[in-house]
């Protein structure tokens, strides 16, 4: 699957998208589900949550193993996506459309140290 060009990537397979409002969503990459398998639990992150850069922040549970969700950017998390908690499956299934948080950065600009689609997928050696 090919990496939406119109997001932005965490060295830790994490998608971030910026939101017409500002804030910015949060979810994994289809190649950290893959890696997952069938996800059959998510903790999210708590609402007014500070988030720190490469930090964890929620967990993912798959029939395969357990993964910390890190945390993209500093912010504070301001909603989750409580469907993904009720449906993890929606995660294996459309990834790039499964957000699983939004939060406020805290510095906004910290958005250039994220990767691109073509960078995220040298990265993962998917060109």
């Amino acid at each position: 699957m090919k990496n939406p060009d119109d997001l932005s990537y965490s060295p830790q397979h994490v998608w971030v998208k910026k939101t017409d409002d500002g804030s910015f969503l949060a979810g994994i990459t289809h190649f950290a589900q893959d890696a997952l398998g069938d996800i059959v639990f998510v903790e999210l992150p708590a609402i007014g949550q500070s988030l720190q850069t490469g930090q964890p922040c929620g967990l993912l549970e798959s029939v395969k193993t357990g993964s910390d969700l890190y945390a993209p950017l500093d912010g504070i998390v301001e909603a989750i996506n409580q469907a993904v908690s009720e449906t993890p499956e929606l995660i294996n299934d459309t990834p790039y459309k499964s957000w699983i948080f939004k939060f406020k950065a805290t510095n906004p600009a910290d958005m250039a140290t994220l990767l691109s689609a073509e960078a995220y997928s040298a990265q993962i050696g998917n060109d």
